[in-house]
């Protein structure tokens, strides 16, 4: 299976960077890609937050399957659960190509995809679809030309919610124009009023996460938490991709969008930690960039993550990824004679 995999790695990398993702995508679908089928668990890695109930605490992040259109195999990949999307309520086609840049050297991924998507309700009739198993989310954001973003997230939630096991409020792309102002006090608790309103109209009760930026200072990350903590929030993903290109050698760094990968782990993780410290703990974290192994999944964990997402790694590592690292935190819980809870923000104020 790794061998089929570095082959097909192989393969998708001598594409343009798009063309693979979508080929990939296209492959998994078919029943092309190798797949381990059960993620791997044991009663060290299995964990609850939010409502959802986790084989494991690795996760999915969004962006890969915008469209749902690999959700069963996804869900037999070793993830404790996935996301998809990002969701807009009307299709639209995104930026401009190319839009997306692998950053060899630096381990990293620079995109600047812009929401391109199939439309809400494609999207909820594909997850409407999708089999029994691990929980699946959906990220939600707004159109481009919208005159009201903020009213977009609720219509997503409208029409996709009662589909998707929990829905994640994106406003930390930095790929739509002006969408990251809605992290400001005032617009973020106007927007998150929309969504709990839009949630409560469902048949059944869904979590309600919102996803920040790793480019926030100390005094906008404590308007984040106490916004989330007021409207009921029930995660926080930290973090999205970033702007800055600190530290960054490849010839395509200049390229505009956001940069994702390696480069991203201690500013996501710095964000992590004070986010944490922030909300006290009260509010589940889930930990995302630049986790390519278990060390740097363990310390997202440590930092304050009640679980984690990876994405980029899985470009230049492939799925098997996902439950190397999940086999290799149940190896080193069971050694130091710990569990997922006290391994939680054990460590966090390293990143202070």
């Amino acid at each position: 299976m790794k061998m089929l995999e570095k082959m097909g790695l192989h393969l998708l990398h001598a594409l343009p960077p798009e063309q693979a993702h979508d080929l990939s995508i296209k492959a998994l679908a078919s029943g092309l890609v190798p797949l381990p089928g059960a993620p791997v668990t044991s009663d060290r890695l299995r964990c609850s937050f939010a409502g959802l109930h986790l084989a494991n605490p690795v996760g999915l992040a969004a962006g890969y399957d915008k469209n749902a259109k690999a959700v069963a195999p996804l869900m037999r990949a070793g993830f404790g659960f996935i996301e998809l999307g990002a969701s807009t309520p009307r299709p639209q086609p995104g930026n401009p190509k190319p839009r997306l840049f692998r950053l060899r050297d630096d381990r990293a991924i620079i995109n600047r995809f812009g929401f391109n998507n199939e439309g809400a309700r494609a999207i909820a009739e594909r997850l409407s679809r999708r089999p029994a198993g691990i929980p699946v989310g959906l990220n939600i954001g707004a159109n481009k030309d919208s005159a009201d973003r903020a009213a977009d997230f609720a219509e997503v939630v409208r029409i996709a919610g009662a589909s998707a096991d929990f829905l994640t409020v994106n406003v930390s792309s930095p790929n739509t124009e002006k969408l990251r102002a809605l992290q400001g006090p005032e617009a973020l608790a106007a927007l998150l009023n929309g969504v709990m309103e839009a949630r409560d109209s469902l048949p059944e009760r869904r979590p309600i996460f919102i996803k920040i930026a790793p480019d926030l200072d100390m005094s906008e990350i404590a308007d984040i938490a106490a916004v989330a903590k007021e409207a009921g929030v029930d995660a926080i993903i930290a973090t999205n991709t970033t702007l800055s290109r600190d530290g960054i050698s490849d010839s395509q760094a200049d390229q505009a969008g956001g940069l994702s990968g390696a480069p991203l782990f201690d500013r996501a993780t710095r964000v992590l930690a004070r986010l944490y410290h922030e909300t006290g703990g009260e509010i589940p974290l889930i930990g995302v960039g630049g986790i390519s192994n278990i060390n740097d999944a363990w310390m997202k964990l440590a930092a304050g993550a009640s679980a984690i997402q990876i994405y980029s790694a899985l470009i230049y590592q492939g799925f098997s990824l996902a439950s190397e690292i999940a086999t290799g935190l149940d190896d080193r819980l069971q050694k130091q004679g710990m569990t997922l809870q006290d391994l939680t923000g054990s460590g966090y104020r390293d990143w202070l």
